[in-house]
């Protein structure tokens, strides 16, 4: 089997509802696809993360210019060398940021299509799963004109438990005292029996981010998800073990050679890589097999359409508990709740929620079917 083309889909929508995280606002979403066919007739898909403020061309020029001319002819099967190929041939001008993004897309679309040619999900090519569900949190919690909080998060927390989330992250990182106030009337206005974690998308400083920690203690809260800037390791260092409450980092890093130094520094109590972002299963992977040495929680960040979920839940399903116990602490799933126009559609539907958890995909590669009609629907056409 060969691979014949590489296709790209940028697709993008306005929000009829923009929203506000701590980088600026959001007014529409995107993502770019990959569609990677072979000479068998047989195709795969994936994703490349796309951030609020991201130009999703940005990775699809990366796609076409760069990597499409490195693995076109070449047997997806030999989909290592075809990853070290591509990050080495492109090492001099994209070690980080949006060509590890563009890599994770093909890169996906190379295991997805190895599971469609087996007829085995992509957890199965790698080694198996550990669970067969997950337990999700519901990301959300952005900011909305006109609107007051904390009332509203506590408005949006009680959506979501009733459909059946026990676990929320809340968007911070709009001021020090202000992040205070809403994180205990999120707190006290749920009550105790949700766990809440907290993501500022570094927006601060180690000073600040202290003051925070320290300030919400006994808040009951689970983990402080990139309180500053992912540059700074050894500020994540000073503030790890201050308080009961977990660090988390991981979304704005990349590869095995990236991650090489938290793991080996400890800077963080969670993991988070992307498999959209980090390099996609064949990194991802490598990244698992460094945490699990380390002895440290790897949780996936999850921000995507329907194929980048899809993804995930096959990545997340290999991810070893950090130890192996009779009663493990196990990975969670980051189930985006905000806004988005085409996440689910995209793939008919075919993820859900069911008594809180969320299964992981069966079929052959990502387990899921890809809706053209919405690539159409919502492809940006030049």
């Amino acid at each position: 089997m060969k691979i014949i083309d590489v296709k790209t889909h940028v697709l993008s929508t306005p929000l009829d509802e923009p929203f506000a995280f701590s980088m600026g606002w959001v007014k529409k979403r995107g993502t770019m696809i990959v569609e990677l066919i072979t000479d068998e007739g047989i195709t795969g898909w994936g994703e490349s993360l796309c951030h609020g403020l991201q130009p999703p061309e940005i990775a699809e020029t990366i796609v076409q210019a760069a990597l499409k001319p490195i693995i076109v002819g070449q047997d997806p099967f030999d989909v290592d060398v075809l990853w070290e190929r591509m990050y080495n041939l492109t090492r001099p001008f994209g070690q980080k940021g949006a060509v590890p993004n563009a890599i994770s897309a093909v890169d996906i679309a190379i295991w997805d299509c190895l599971g469609r040619a087996t007829g085995k999900p992509v957890h199965k090519l790698l080694g198996g799963a550990y669970r067969s569900e997950v337990r999700p949190y519901a990301t959300g919690f952005y900011r909305v004109e006109d609107k007051k909080y904390p009332e509203a998060a506590v408005e949006e927390a009680k959506m979501h438990r009733s459909k059946g989330f026990t676990a929320m992250k809340l968007k911070t990182g709009f001021g020090v005292e202000e992040d205070i106030r809403y994180i205990w009337g999120v707190r006290e206005g749920i009550g105790p029996d949700i766990r809440l974690m907290l993501d500022a998308n570094h927006a601060y400083n180690v000073s600040s981010a202290r003051k925070i920690l320290k300030a919400v203690e006994d808040a009951d809260i689970y983990w402080f998800e990139e309180p500053i800037s992912p540059e700074d390791i050894d500020g994540y260092r000073e503030l790890k073990n201050l308080t009961n409450i977990y660090l988390a980092a991981g979304e704005n890093e990349f590869t095995k050679i990236g991650f090489r130094e938290w793991i080996s520094k400890r800077a963080v109590d969670i993991l988070q890589p992307d498999l959209c972002s980090a390099g996609g299963f064949t990194e991802c992977r490598k990244i698992s097999a460094l945490a699990q040495a380390w002895h440290m929680t790897l949780i996936p960040h999850v921000w995507a359409s329907g194929i980048g979920l899809a993804a995930s839940l096959q990545f997340l399903a290999t991810v070893p508990p950090a130890p192996l116990a009779l009663n493990p602490i196990e990975p969670m799933l980051e189930y985006d709740q905000s806004s988005h126009p085409f996440r689910q559609d995209l793939i008919f539907n075919a993820i859900n929620m069911e008594n809180g958890m969320v299964k992981i995909p069966t079929g052959p590669g990502l387990g899921v079917e890809i809706n053209r009609e919405v690539i159409e629907r919502y492809e940006v056409k030049r």
